[in-house]
């Protein structure tokens, strides 16, 4: 941080001024900086353009890396430590560029499994969500003026991601607490959910900023450093406490059921008719549920409470196709437990969880309330499809539902969400809010898996296994090509599969009813 030339404007330079990251003449968390501040009483000013644009691109790289496949979770706080030192002194615009770069950097990579759907999806999106981003990064410069400015900060995380939830399509990736699944810091969501984990993480990381962009001359440097260095061990080690927080195993005589998911595989190849994958992908299912009722049958496995199959393991609705519904039928007369099978149904198009029973077929559904924007619905279709083709991937909008669905099996009471809902706070909030004792993902992410990513899957999967700890349930997760898993509710995993293999899952989980976010 001794080097010289910085700047506190994009693209300008003072000669002889030192560059780092450095503060105002208070060059605390309450000092003072204009948004092109002179420098601070030690002569300090902000990083010049450049290496300020190299500082965010480092922060929006490990802040991707703190995400699933590589999933090193420490550097969830090395992001927005390295954004404040970025951001620090800059003026407005040049905030604007550096919060783009970090946004680029941060999504372009996280989101990168979309480019099996297609490069433009990919590149669409990662350049949207960092536009946003990069509007935000102003305010969050802005807040570098305030007093305990590391605190507000901490906030501007938190609600930056509430706002990319909601608008302009609902995206709940990317969210700072998704990235801590493995970590010690998780169990804080079973306190205040995702919200008070991105909080915990985020201030974390603006301590450790604080630490950094403190002076080293002027008045006091030493006592005013040595509060930062206090503060950011605080922080992390009120971050890290979560592990001391209960574990959220149950108790003796807690009732447990068996249960067992079905991952039947699907076809990889795109050159197949649609009709011909949509049965195979049924047929598959069928044939893997009927070598369970084998075993079963024959003494090998124990006969589960209920079995669920993926998302779209039927893209026929059963109740417009004979052969389909005979055929999900004798799974399910085989099996000779309730079934909840993921089915698309038609008049109107929607994508549900449809619970089966042996000997009367379809009894009740749940319907997915959160559609997958351009996936399952084309946002400005007649705009779109006057210059693109994108629209006819999805000829019908699909409906939404409008309520939360808890089935009822025996002492099961089952939630149900469907592959990207479990990344809505809400949704999942109201299974368990409606009763839920257990919870279930249904997904297919067959679609982001052809060239053996993971990034999707794993993502997800983080998401299921944050829930399962936040809402103290045990959670099955069914998906067609996997990654599958049934999770305990302090989030370990029981069992799991690998992708692109046909397989069953089982095991015997608790069932948790106390309501949520009480340890």
């Amino acid at each position: 941080m001794a080097q010289t030339g910085a700047t506190g404007k994009a693209g300008g330079s003072a000669a002889g001024a030192s560059v780092g990251p450095a503060a105002d003449v208070s060059a605390g968390p309450g000092a003072q900086s204009g948004a092109d501040a002179p420098a601070g009483a030690d002569g300090r000013r902000g990083l010049r353009t450049l290496p300020a644009v190299l500082v965010a691109v480092a922060g929006g790289l490990a802040l991707a890396t703190a995400f699933p496949p590589a999933g090193i979770w420490p550097l969830a706080a090395a992001g927005p430590a390295l954004l404040v030192v970025a951001l620090w002194r800059r003026s407005l615009r040049g905030s604007f560029a550096v919060g783009l770069c970090f946004g680029l950097a941060f999504f372009v990579p996280l989101i990168s499994w979309l480019i099996n759907l297609a490069w433009y999806a990919w590149a669409a999106l990662a350049v949207a969500e960092a536009v946003i981003f990069a509007l935000f990064a102003i305010g969050q410069r802005l807040m570098l003026r305030l007093p305990a400015w590391p605190v507000f900060v901490a906030c501007w995380w938190v609600a930056a991601e509430a706002f990319r939830d909601r608008w302009p399509y609902a995206f709940p990736w990317g969210r700072l607490a998704m990235s801590q699944a493995q970590a010690p810091t998780v169990r804080w969501v079973a306190i205040g959910g995702p919200p008070l984990l991105t909080f915990l993480v985020a201030l974390a990381g603006t301590t450790l900023a604080w630490l950094l962009v403190a002076p080293r001359g002027g008045v006091s440097p030493g006592r005013r450093q040595a509060v930062a260095a206090l503060a950011c061990a605080a922080a992390v080690g009120l971050a890290l406490a979560g592990g001391l927080l209960p574990s959220g195993r149950p108790g003796p005589g807690v009732p447990t059921a068996e249960v067992a998911a079905v991952q039947g595989n699907v076809p990889r190849s795109h050159t197949l008719q649609g009709l011909l994958r949509e049965t195979t992908v049924t047929e598959n299912h069928v044939a893997t549920t009927e070598q369970l009722a084998a075993q079963v049958k024959a003494g090998t496995r124990p006969a589960p409470d209920v079995v669920i199959w993926p998302e779209n393991s039927t893209d026929i609705d059963p109740g417009q196709d004979p052969f389909v519904y005979a055929t999900i039928a004798h799974a399910v007369g085989a099996v000779d437990r309730p079934v909840l099978v993921g089915a698309v149904l038609d008049s109107p198009r929607r994508n549900v969880g449809q619970l089966w029973r042996p000997g009367r077929g379809p009894v009740a559904i749940y319907v997915k309330r959160q559609l997958v924007p351009f996936g399952e619905y084309i946002p400005f279709r007649g705009l779109i499809s006057s210059f693109s083709s994108l629209p006819s991937l999805q000829p019908v909008n699909f409906t939404a539902g409008h309520q939360a669905v808890v089935f009822g099996i025996g002492k099961i009471r089952l939630g149900d969400v469907i592959c990207y809902e479990v990344g809505f706070d809400n949704l999942v909030s109201s299974e368990v809010s409606a009763g839920a004792n257990l919870l279930t993902e249904q997904t297919n992410d067959a679609d982001f898996e052809l060239d053996g990513q993971l990034g999707e899957t794993l993502q997800q999967l983080a998401m299921a296994r944050i829930r399962a700890v936040e809402f103290d349930r045990a959670m099955v997760v069914a998906g067609t090509t996997g990654v599958s898993a049934i999770i305990a509710p302090d989030g370990t995993l029981i069992t799991s599969s690998r992708t692109w293999q046909r397989t069953v899952l089982e095991a015997r989980v608790p069932l948790l009813s106390h309501a949520a976010h009480e340890l």
